[in-house]
């Protein structure tokens, strides 16, 4: 109105000149044809002029009879709504319309009053009074308007809960007990789309329709003064529900101290969880939010992004906080799949963050999460370290029943069966240990010619592991008195580090050298195993006299009966034995097959004189049934076998 507030006129020809004007701006005002901001400039300067006609009157005595008429008419249509409790928008396009030309009229007088001389004039400061109470009542009007037009067509969009792929199984290492189990291992280890299913989209918070609506209430109480007001109310409900998102999310607010004392199966449930909350707060809900006030404030300024903040800072500073506790935390080798998830969702969600938060007042936000993100990093590496000195360290009082797949083996295979699908990120932060690791691992995967999957440094750092899984292996092994049970025992952990590479994501980073190389390391001692058992039993078999058609009969009968011994001994320890895997089992009982009944049968064969009952106490037909029995992993007597119960 600055351009409106001209000088008094000071005389009678000035005063001709004015009511000129003033009925010229009459006689535009009734054109049809005007834009919306054009008719409005014409209302403030026609009762501009009006009041300067009546200030002049004034000093004829006429006083502001005109400018308190006009006031009576605005007055009576705002007043009656205080007392009509329908909401003025739910009323219809007229009622809306005529109420904010009346605001508008009332502001329009109060500028205009203000604008004058005031001169000791004891009604124009009566009138501007009465202006500024009635602007003060439309304001309080029009923010019951807002809250109730925002509460009432607020959208709600509840995303699934959905877990990531790693959440689906816990890997805490117990001598009794391995969570992963292979199966579970090949569900949890394939990272599914369904990790990205939150989607990536906008969605309406508040009808499109309505934000017409809430904009000209924004516009009115922005040029009345009442901005802070109306931004208030705004900031107040678009808060709240974004918190009540985030209820529904289940992210809890806890506290850092309370993110330190919690259990590893809560505290990994709620790492999960803010894993999840992050993607749908960033990616849907506070991107909604954003365009929610760059459509209602987006010609306010810095008001916009003020406002965006307020709404948001709650919810950010609960992530933030989580985020900070899991961070500065103990590392435990359980918490590396979580902590990676944590840390893959923050870095892609990075530059939507600086995005949303580009200007100067969110620049604190930025940097909490780059901190974050440095922190999470930090977390990962320090947990993935403990990871690998937990692996070579883990020890053992007594050897593991059965001589089959130690815990332990379970636990490191299927946990870095997972590992692939974080093969980018493991490969960037543990870059800076690669050479160190590679060192230590003799294999040629890490050499000049390897291949870039098998001498990446999230390669060379399984193989570590690997490495320290076997040695230590090896030291299990000395904790079985039978040597025998040692070889079984390293041969069934060595098939099934070999079965796991071969049969998941993890074979491009060991390479086939490294499974040929473990093949035979097995099979070694799977030959070790035979020569072990039963060359000394097979050895009571030999002939004595090689050049003599046949033994005499004592002397049969005395073989038959340190082999009968030998064997049955074999048998009852060894069908206490496991071997886990159906193949290998398969295979083993073949090979000693072929060598224990090859030679009894030879040997029976070159004495056919002494084969009777009353000499020999188990047929060739009985030893191939007997050797079915071994490595089932329960104790079996001969008169428990299946032969006798055949019998």
């Amino acid at each position: 109105m600055d351009e409106c507030q001209s000088a008094i006129p000071a005389h009678d020809g000035d005063l001709h000149v004015v009511a000129a004007a003033h009925h010229i701006v009459k006689a535009l005002g009734t054109t049809k044809n005007l834009s919306d901001d054009l008719r409005k400039i014409l209302i403030d300067l026609d009762a501009h002029l009006s009041l300067i006609t009546s200030n002049i009157d004034s000093k004829g005595g006429k006083g502001f009879v005109e400018v308190e008429e006009r006031l009576k008419r605005v007055e009576r249509k705002i007043v009656i709504w205080e007392s009509d409790r329908i909401m003025i928008w739910d009323s219809g396009p007229k009622e809306v319309s005529d109420y904010l030309e009346a605001v508008d009229e009332v502001q329009t007088l109060i500028d205009s009053l203000r604008g004058l001389s005031m001169n000791e004039n004891q009604k124009q400061k009566e009138l501007l009074h009465r202006a500024s109470s009635l602007l003060q009542m439309a304001m309080s009007r029009l923010e019951e308007e807002l809250i109730h037009m925002l509460v009432k067509h607020k959208q709600q969009s509840e995303p699934t809960y959905m877990p990531s792929p790693s959440s689906q199984r816990n890997v805490v290492y117990n001598e009794s007990v391995v969570s992963l189990d292979n199966e579970s291992a090949k569900e949890a280890s394939s990272k599914s789309s369904r990790s990205d299913e939150c989607g990536e989209y906008i969605v309406d918070l508040v009808p499109e329709h309505v934000i017409p609506d809430i904009k000209s209430i924004a516009k009115v109480m922005f040029a009345s003064d009442y901005g802070q007001e109306f931004c208030e109310a705004f900031i107040g409900v678009r808060k709240e529900a974004l918190e009540q998102h985030f209820d529904i999310l289940e992210n809890g607010k806890l506290s850092i101290e309370d993110v330190l004392k919690m259990e590893w199966c809560s505290l990994s449930t709620e790492m999960n969880k803010w894993t999840w909350s992050m993607k749908i707060i960033f990616r849907v809900y506070l991107m909604s939010e954003k365009r929610l006030c760059d459509q209602v404030l987006g010609e306010f300024g810095s008001v916009n992004s003020f406002c965006f903040l307020e709404i948001a800072k709650t919810t950010i500073l609960c992530l933030l906080n989580f985020g900070e506790a899991i961070a500065m935390g103990p590392q435990e080798p359980e918490k590396l799949l979580r902590l990676l998830d944590m840390y893959e969702t923050l870095a892609d969600l990075v530059l939507d963050i600086d995005a949303l938060f580009s200007e100067d007042g969110g620049s604190f936000v930025r940097l909490e999460f780059h901190k974050l993100l440095e922190g999470l990093a930090d977390s990962v590496k320090a947990a993935f370290n403990t990871f690998r000195v937990a692996v070579s360290s883990n020890g053992s009082l007594y050897p593991f029943p059965g001589g089959g797949v130690h815990p332990l083996s379970k636990y490191v295979m299927n946990y870095i069966s997972m590992f692939p699908d974080y093969s980018s990120t493991l490969n960037l932060l543990l870059e800076d240990q690669h050479s160190d690791v590679a060192s230590l691992v003799s294999e040629p995967q890490c050499g000049p010619t390897a291949s870039l999957s098998t001498s990446c440094p999230m390669a060379c750092h399984l193989r570590s592991i690997t490495s320290s899984l076997e040695s230590n292996l090896h030291k299990k092994s000395k904790l079985y008195k039978d040597e025998a049970l040692q070889h079984i025992f390293l041969m069934n952990n060595l098939h099934y580090m070999v079965q796991k590479v071969k049969g998941s994501e993890l074979r491009p980073f060991f390479g086939d050298e490294w499974i040929r190389k473990h093949n035979a390391k097995f099979q070694q001692h799977e030959m070790n195993y035979e020569r072990v058992t039963w060359s000394s039993v097979v050895l009571l078999l030999k002939d004595d006299n090689p050049g003599s058609s046949s033994l005499s009969k004592s002397a049969f009968k005395e073989k038959c009966k340190g082999f009968s011994i030998a064997f049955e001994e074999v048998y009852k320890n060894q069908t206490s034995w496991c071997i886990p895997d159906p193949q290998l089992r398969e295979d083993l009982r073949i090979s000693t097959s072929l060598k224990v009944v090859h030679a009894y049968r030879t040997f029976l064969g070159r004495n056919p004189a002494h084969v009777d009952d009353k000499c020999i106490k188990h047929t060739v037909e009985d030893v191939e049934k007997l050797l079915l029995d071994l490595f089932e992993g329960s104790p079996r007597s001969l008169r428990n076998s299946r032969r006798m119960m055949k019998t």
